[in-house]
Order: C-alpha cells, then structure tokens, then sequence
C-alpha cells in the first residue's frame, strides 16, 4: 500500500476527484496549503500598492491505494491536474505499513 500525495492548483480539485472515482479509488483527504515551487511566489499591486506573494494557495490531495493502483493514481492525477503552466504541482509517493478501518476492524488493503 501506498499514499500518493499530490500538491494540486485549487481549480483542478474537482477534475482530480473525478478522474481518481473513475479509476476506482475510494475516499481522499484535501487540505488547503500554502507553498511554492521552482516560480519563488510572485508580485500583485492592491490599492496601487506593489507587494510579494511568497506563498501561493495550492490543495494537497492524500490518497491510500493498493500498490497494484498506484502507477494508475499518479496518471490520473497528473492527467487532470496538468494545465502546462508553471507551478502545476508535484506528486508524491510515500509507503504506508499500516491501515485500519475504525468502524469495522478491517486492516490494510480491506481497509481502503
């Protein structure tokens, strides 16, 4: 099992969602986050004001999928994520030992 984490725009969150239902992952964490990449934040002006924006707002997407899912999660992330811009985002795959559903005790991949 595997969690791939992918640090999305927030206007691509709807089309991830979609294209990681129609792969047959079930259930995802989304969190707003703040960060930057290789682009360093950049400039905007505000009541003729000139200031930086280090931190731009991105959405981190978190999902556990069995390992035979995993090469399928990341193509459709970057699939739908992709828009050719800079700062498009990263994705991320990182081991899970464990996995436990709460309600019914259910451990690793019958708890996905």
């Amino acid at each position: 099992m595997k969690i791939v984490m992918a640090i999305i725009k927030p206007f691509k969150l709807e089309e991830v969602r979609d294209a990681l239902t129609a792969l047959g992952v079930h259930g995802l964490t989304v969190t707003e986050v703040k960060g930057y990449g290789r682009q360093k934040g950049h400039t905007e002006i505000y009541r003729g004001a000139e200031y930086a924006v280090s931190f731009l707002p991105k959405i981190k997407v978190e999902v556990a999928v069995a390992d035979d899912q995993v090469q399928g999660a990341i193509d459709a992330i970057a699939q739908a994520a992709r828009t050719g811009q800079i700062g498009d985002g990263k994705i991320f795959v990182v081991p899970l030992e464990k996995a436990v559903r709460i309600r019914t005790g259910e451990t690793d991949s019958d708890a996905l």
